[in-house]
C-alpha cells in the first residue's frame, strides 16, 4: 500500500498541511488504497497560529519505499529564512535520499526552500508562493522557477504556490493516480468543483464547468454523470430538481457556460474514450453504455 507521508515542519501553516490531507482523506473513503503517516524533525512542533502537534514520530522512523509520497509544507518566512532552518542538513539529505529511492517529493508554498536544500531544485522547474519567487531564485540559482502558476511537476518533484494551491496540488496528483472522474467525486465532497492549474493541458469534462454553487445544477450534473446510458430528458432532468424544463435550460447555461446538451455530450464522449482502451469492449457494447442508439452515432461524435 502507498504511504502519504506529510512532514510537520516547525511554524508549520495549518492550511498548507491540513489542505492536501483533507483530498487524501476524503480519496480514502472513495476506495484510495493509500496511508497518511505524519512526521517531523523538531520534537512538538507548532503552528504559526500557535496550535501544537503530540505524538508526531521522527521522520528518522519512517519506512517509505519506492512510489510513496512525501510532503513538505509551508512554514513562516522567518524560520524559512533562519539559520535555524539551514542548518538541518540531516533532514534535507534525507529528502534526497527519498528522491534517489524513486520516491516522489513534494511541497506546498515555501516548502519548496526544503526541497532546494536537499538539492532537489537544481535544473528543475519549480514554483512557490508568489511572494517567495525571487527569494527561491536567488538562494538556488540553478532552479528554473516559474511564476504564476499554482502548481507543476518536474522529475519526481512537485511543488505548489501558496495555502490552498496545495489542494489544487493534490487534486492533480491523485488525478494521475486514480483517473479524472474519481478525482471529480473527492472535488465535489469537499465543494472544489473547478480544477486551477495551469499546467492542465486538457480539459476535465468532470471537473470544469463546476465552478458556480448552484445546489440544483450540481445535482443535474452528478446525476448526468451517473446515469448516460438513459436518455435523460429534459423533462426528466426538469422534475428531479423542481425547475420547469426552460427555467433549467435557462440557468444551467448561466451557471456553467454549457448548454445541457453540449455538457451531456461531452460526458458521452469522455466515457467512450475512456471505454475504448480496453480491447475486449465491443464498438456496439460502449455506444449502449454512453447511451448513444447506434454505433454509428458513436462514431460521428467522436470524430467531432
Amino acid at each position: 500500500m502507498r504511504t502519504l507521508a506529510f512532514i510537520i515542519p516547525p511554524n508549520v501553516e495549518l492550511l498548507d498541511l491540513a489542505g492536501p490531507v483533507q483530498v487524501f482523506t476524503e480519496a480514502k473513503t472513495y476506495g484510495l488504497e493509500a496511508e497518511i503517516k505524519f512526521f517531523t524533525y523538531e520534537n512538538q512542533p507548532a503552528s504559526t497560529s500557535g496550535l501544537g502537534f503530540n505524538k508526531v514520530l521522527n521522520y528518522k522512523e519512517a519506512q517509505l519505499k519506492e512510489d510513496d509520497f512525501v510532503f513538505v509544507p509551508g512554514m513562516s518566512w522567518q524560520y524559512v529564512d533562519s539559520i535555524s532552518f539551514r542548518a538541518e542538513r540531516e533532514f534535507f539529505k534525507w529528502l534526497k535520499d527519498c528522491s534517489e529511492n524513486k520516491m516522489t517529493v513534494c511541497s506546498i508554498c515555501n516548502g519548496a526552500f526544503a526541497l532546494g536544500e536537499a538539492g532537489l531544485l537544481k535544473n528543475t522547474e519549480c514554483t512557490t508562493h508568489w511572494k517567495r519567487v525571487k527569494a527561491l531564485q536567488q538562494r538556488f540559482s540553478d532552479a528554473k522557477v516559474v511564476a504564476d502558476i499554482l502548481f507543476i511537476k518536474s522529475n519526481n518533484v512537485y511543488t505548489s504556490a501558496g495555502i490552498s494551491a496545495g489542494i489544487d496540488l493534490a487534486l492533480g496528483i491523485l488525478e494521475n493516480l486514480k483517473g479524472p472522474l474519481f478525482t471529480h467525486k473527492v472535488a465535489r465532497e469537499l465543494v472544489v468543483y473547478h480544477r486551477r492549474s495551469g499546467t492542465h493541458k486538457q480539459q476535465s469534462i468532470y471537473l470544469d464547468y463546476r465552478n458556480h454553487i448552484n445546489p440544483q445544477i450540481h445535482q443535474v450534473q452528478d446525476y448526468l454523470i451517473d446515469n448516460l446510458s438513459k436518455e435523460n430528458t429534459i423533462e426528466d432532468l426538469a422534475s428531479l430538481v423542481g425547475m420547469s424544463p426552460r427555467n433549467l435550460s435557462r440557468v444551467f447555461k448561466e451557471m456553467t457556460g454549457s448548454t445541457i446538451l453540449e455538457y451531456h455530450t461531452q460526458l458521452r464522449r469522455e466515457l467512450a474514450n475512456t471505454m475504448l482502451n480496453n480491447p475486449e469492449y465491443t464498438i456496439e457494447y460502449i455506444a449502449s453504455k454512453c447511451g448513444f442508439k447506434t454505433a454509428r452515432q458513436l462514431h460521428r461524435i467522436l470524430k467531432k
